[in-house]
């Protein structure tokens, strides 16, 4: 039996007039008491708790992902340079500007970004029909999404290529070659 369910709007504080409303509603049902007097911003959030929670979860995850793709990237990127030590010492002592160093190292780095995010868009797209049914509010093929992500994931991939090719074109060409 679904209990009765009563929705009373007033010009104050809902809260203020708790116990008024409950003594209101127990003579006006002859006695009966009245249980979970609750205001509706209350209900509200009570209502969609569940899909606040698996959000915050989501959004969790999701950040978590992508710190762990930017720590990925200046791995691998500064493992590059490191190995690449001495031909980046080569090149500096043969005449290449340190601009063109670090142009080159950070161009390598985005070319595997944007093979990555292509990739991923693909994927993305290939995958919508799958994730159509469990979206609630926002349709599969959004393009907003569709353009925030990827330009997001690319700004992660230019600071995370971006330090290491600092980092390369700091180094001096006798420093390089003395470490091999």
């Amino acid at each position: 039996m679904m209990p009765w369910a009563w929705v009373i709007r007033t010009r104050v504080a809902p809260a203020s007039l708790i116990s008024a409303i409950q003594n209101q509603l127990r003579k006006a049902s002859g006695g009966l008491p009245v249980a979970k007097v609750r205001t509706m911003e209350e209900t509200l959030s009570r209502s969609t708790a569940a899909e606040d929670f698996n959000t915050l979860v989501l959004t969790i995850f999701g950040c978590s992902a992508l710190l762990l793709a930017a720590i990925g990237i200046y791995g691998l990127m500064g493992h590059s340079v490191a190995q690449r030590g001495q031909e980046i010492g080569i090149r500096l002592a043969l005449g290449a500007e340190s601009s063109q160093i670090r142009n080159m190292v950070a161009y390598q780095g985005l070319r595997l970004a944007v093979a990555g995010v292509t990739c991923g868009l693909a994927a993305a797209f290939g995958l919508t029909r799958l994730i159509a049914s469990v979206l609630f509010g926002v349709k599969a093929w959004d393009p907003l999404v569709f353009f925030v992500v990827p330009v997001i994931l690319v700004v992660v991939a230019i600071v995370a290529v971006w330090l290491p090719a600092m980092h390369a074109s700091r180094v001096g060409p006798i420093q390089a070659l003395r470490y091999e």
